[in-house]
């Protein structure tokens, strides 16, 4: 292998922008967030082309498969070119926005009250 056919994980990872900093991909390597063949890495595993790489965002386990090794940080457009993304349908659904409930309170209003928060609760029930 030469050098251009290896990379560390934390390093492809970053350079594929699945994360924003190479110390961030190498934090998730270290809390076992980061799977390659069943088998949690660490930061200085090298990838090989046609692995398949397990990410733990939570809520949501990205899938990747490494079609080739990229020299240093690539384009979000060129990403394609390194990475294909074999996410299932039902992991992404896990993104769905409109799970989430947004309740605001009147500025100055303080912390609901007991009261508030359970009738708050039996009202969020019944929409979900």
């Amino acid at each position: 292998m030469t050098a251009s056919e290896k990379h560390r994980i934390d390093k492809f990872l970053w350079s594929v922008r699945i994360f924003k900093t190479r110390s961030l991909a190498a934090e998730a390597c270290n809390k076992g967030r980061i799977v390659i063949e069943g088998i949690q890495v660490k930061p200085s595993r090298v990838v090989k082309v046609g692995d398949v790489i397990l990410v733990r965002k939570l809520p949501v386990i990205y899938t990747y498969r490494v079609i080739s090794l990229p020299d240093s940080r690539v384009s979000a457009q060129r990403v394609p070119v390194y990475i294909t993304d074999m996410t299932s349908a039902e992991e992404i659904s896990k993104l769905n926005v409109r799970d989430t409930v947004f309740y605001s309170r009147e500025k100055g209003s303080g912390r609901p009250t007991k009261k508030e928060r359970r009738t708050l609760d039996r009202i969020l029930d019944e929409k979900g």
